[in-house]
């Protein structure tokens, strides 16, 4: 059951606790607006250190949105959400990342690399997850994965403007 719940966690990320406000490096105006939406979302297993942990294939679903200057993906299928921080934005290719807690004494990375083709995208969807002493906070174990991805967009894009939300609101 644990192992279910952490490939959950692990493909859909794990619902953020702390928000991470999107970061320097790219504007958020750069990121293209077909990557917001609801996608149908596949994976399959390219390799890993811990055949254990994470499951050989997954199907999904993302709800990519931003609200502001904030990019939020959303699961709704497990109800798990996150803000992600986007990395790079170099024409259609996009890379976009979470780092999360897991269970305690863990930390989960997860990078997104997908290349935008219309309604459709494929990708590359690395995972970390490390394991530190719960006394000294040392590394212990280091689990890894590489997943293919492909996407198929199910539904439009999701853009609101902090301005729109400014208007809203009384």
């Amino acid at each position: 059951m644990k192992k279910i719940l952490l490939m959950i966690l692990m493909l859909f990320f794990v619902q953020a606790s702390n928000a991470e406000v999107f970061e320097a490096g790219v504007a958020i105006e750069h990121v293209p607006k077909a990557l917001y939406g609801s996608w149908r979302v596949s994976a399959k297993l390219d390799k890993t250190n811990a055949h254990s942990i994470f499951k050989p294939q997954s199907l999904d679903f993302w709800s990519l949105s931003r609200v502001g200057d904030v990019i939020e993906l959303d699961n709704p299928m497990t109800g798990a959400t996150a803000e992600v921080l986007v990395q790079t934005v170099e024409g259609n290719i996009i890379v976009f990342s979470k780092k999360s807690p897991y269970d305690g004494n863990k930390i989960l990375t997860d990078t997104v690399t997908i290349r935008l083709n219309g309604n459709e995208f494929s990708g590359i969807n690395s995972l970390v997850l490390e394991t530190f002493s719960l006394i000294d906070k040392r590394l212990i174990k280091t689990q890894t994965a590489t997943y293919h991805i492909k996407g198929e967009k199910i539904a439009g894009e999701s853009v609101i403007e902090t301005s729109s939300i400014e208007e809203i609101q009384p």
